[in-house]
């Protein structure tokens, strides 16, 4: 086991992957840490999500990139993925008002172009599957969209962050420590 320290907005956490005392009385949670370092035990998994990644991201604009990461992400409740996400949208120019109307994007249309719409649309139907099928209007409505190679690509980026979110919730990855561009 080893025993991991990190610094951050709330103060010196140390802990052994199993527990965690802070080191500051500002009154915020202890920070706990990730339960399990994958990537460095599944080395040649790790280094496979991220060409699967980098494959993934070819030919798609970077905002609509980020932004179907952050929505999978916020559906997977990735808390990790959602530090680095909304700060690679923020450091590609993306604006802080289309990332916090994100959540609520079905009553906010207003702030994203019908492409990123259905981009939006998609990625949620890919994310809950519990909810059945990817539905044909779905379907049909990004389709209309994109070229079949572009949407090729989106699908890709779509299925790459929901394996990366099934890795962060599981190994319980710590947000808050990310820099933009820090794992590209």
């Amino acid at each position: 086991m080893t025993t991991t320290q990190t610094t951050g907005t709330t103060g010196t956490t140390t802990g052994t992957g199993t527990e965690a005392t802070t080191a500051t009385s500002t009154g915020y949670a202890v920070e706990e840490p990730a339960r399990l370092n994958w990537a460095e035990h599944a080395p040649e998994v790790y280094k496979a999500m991220i060409r699967l990644d980098a494959a993934a991201r070819r030919g798609l604009d970077p905002t609509l990139y980020e932004l179907v990461k952050i929505r999978a992400s916020q559906l997977n409740r990735c808390a990790f993925c959602l530090d680095m996400h909304t700060k690679d949208a923020l450091a590609a120019g993306e604006s802080v008002e289309r990332i916090i109307q994100l959540s609520a994007w079905q009553e906010s249309r207003h702030f994203y172009t019908e492409k990123e719409l259905a981009a939006i649309e998609l990625t949620e139907a890919v994310t809950v599957l519990t909810d059945g099928f990817v539905p044909d209007e779905v379907y049909a409505r990004v389709a209309g969209h994109f070229e079949e190679a572009e949407l090729s690509q989106l699908i890709s980026a779509i299925v790459t962050i929901n394996a990366w979110n099934r890795f962060g919730v599981t190994a319980r990855m710590t947000p808050g420590h990310y820099r933009p561009g820090q794992h590209r």
